[in-house]
């Protein structure tokens, strides 16, 4: 009597990866998001590697991820792999500080996003 498995949240096919409390806003992330969807991973790691934005190094560890996971637990061919989807949301917003003239204050907002990416293993065209 063993515990009933979850069902699986994304298809046979797929594989995803999830990366929270990305120190960076969400639209700065984004526009790294963007630089990768519909491309090989291959090439996508490619891409992550070289570019110049200072958030490329923690999404390409969270594809790295998708694609250990897409490999290791759900039997997938990595040099099939495509990213399908990748996509941001926000995280939490710290508030900090500065003191202004005339006794005002200055806000600082500190915002942290998440990142999702989503692998699918496609069929090569001959």
């Amino acid at each position: 009597m063993g515990k009933e498995q979850n069902p699986r949240r994304v298809a046979e096919n797929e594989a995803m990866a999830k990366t929270k409390m990305l120190r960076t806003s969400p639209q700065k992330l984004n526009l790294v998001a963007q630089l990768i969807r519909g491309k090989k991973v291959d090439r996508a790691l490619a891409d992550l590697t070289f570019s110049h934005k200072r958030i490329a190094g923690d999404v390409k560890k969270c594809l790295q991820s998708a694609i250990a996971n897409a490999e290791n637990n759900h039997g997938l061919d990595v040099d099939s792999l495509v990213v399908a989807e990748a996509w941001v949301g926000k995280n939490l917003v710290m508030k900090r500080g500065r003191p202004r003239a005339r006794g005002r204050y200055g806000k600082i907002m500190k915002p942290f996003s998440e990142i999702t990416i989503k692998v699918r293993q496609v069929e090569e065209q001959a």
